[in-house]
């Protein structure tokens, strides 16, 4: 008799409680879908983190991850991704295929590494001729490992015949060949440059930061349309990405419990991820000088095909960034 009395208590104090719990919903609306691409890299995890977070802000954040950045683009095309996290070759190559996309704020930067095979013996770039290195076609470490290989006078393909041959594969499949000796080096990305490092299939060469683009910031994109007709939920959504990164940046211990256990699912390690984010720190920084430099090096290594580069300052717009910095009282320290 006394379960009964429970059960109905707690069953009245429910009902009593659900038209306040639906009158709150009603007053606040049902929450604004975004559709966020992402890719699956350790410097990815504050955008991913969104989807846990944006509650507070009355957004429901969707992910999809993608393979590679450009990728992405045909989802965009087809209206099926607001924002996305990419690097900037990436976003660069599909506003030059006419993607309808602005660079709205940077999301990390840096995310690269050179790594040489552990029996290599290689000791610096100009030893890569007469061997083979490893890279994923169309990310910020291809044009990396070109800009490198040009600044030691290399010359490269992906046929024999040059100085060095390029070898295009997918990221996931660039460590096993590492490790296998299918190729002498290679230009990966974080965590799994770390990881090939601390598993001992290779050593790092160097972080590929000495050219004129410096470290490579890796860009959040939002679709024209977001931007100029949803404008009130890309505030919304920007307050929220720069009050994640800022508490990745803050409190690092959370950006590794979430990116060790929920993205890789105990994939990596701690020492992985500690690795990885400390040659690719959280950043939401941005400037169309850096997008502008990025954009004349792509041309000029023909990364990206583009038939007409697109001008920097005509589609970096970091309006939005700006006004959440400010409403949330954060100073980047750059």
């Amino acid at each position: 008799m006394m379960s009964h009395k429970i059960v109905f208590g707690s069953l009245f104090a429910t009902l009593s409680l659900a038209p306040l719990s639906f009158a709150n919903a009603q007053a606040k609306g049902a929450p604004d879908v975004v559709r966020v691409g992402n890719l699956k890299f350790a410097h990815y995890g504050a955008v991913s983190y969104m989807q846990e977070y944006c509650g507070k802000y009355n957004l429901k954040v969707q992910e999809r991850v993608f393979a590679k950045g450009i990728d992405i683009m045909p989802a965009i095309i087809a209206g099926e991704v607001d924002v996305a996290a990419s690097a900037a070759d990436a976003a660069i190559a599909g506003r030059a295929s006419k993607v309808p996309v602005y660079a709205v704020a940077g999301f990390a930067e840096g995310g690269a590494r050179i790594v040489a095979g552990k029996d290599s013996k290689i000791k610096s770039i100009k030893e890569f001729k007469g061997k083979k290195v490893g890279v994923a076609r169309g990310g910020a470490q291809e044009l990396l490992l070109l800009a490198e290989l040009a600044k030691n006078g290399l010359t490269w393909s992906d046929k024999p015949g040059k100085d060095v041959q390029i070898v295009y594969m997918a990221f996931a499949d660039l460590n096993q060949a590492l490790a296998a000796k299918q190729i002498d080096a290679m230009a990966q990305s974080e965590p799994q440059s770390s990881q090939a490092i601390n598993k001992g299939w290779g050593v790092e060469l160097m972080k590929p930061y000495d050219t004129e683009m410096g470290m490579p910031i890796r860009t959040l994109i939002m679709t024209e349309k977001m931007y100029n007709t949803k404008k009130p939920v890309a505030e919304r959504f920007m307050k929220c990405f720069v009050e994640v990164t800022q508490l990745f940046m803050d409190k690092p211990d959370v950006a590794e419990k979430f990116v060790v256990e929920k993205m890789f699912k105990g994939q990596i390690t701690n020492q992985d991820f500690k690795d990885a984010i400390g040659n690719s720190p959280y950043a939401y920084h941005l400037t169309a000088e850096h997008i502008q430099i990025t954009t004349d090096f792509m041309q000029k290594y023909g990364v990206g095909r583009m038939e007409v580069p697109p001008k920097a300052t005509d589609w970096v717009k970091l309006d939005l960034l700006e006004d959440a910095k400010k409403s949330l009282g954060v100073v980047e320290k750059k």
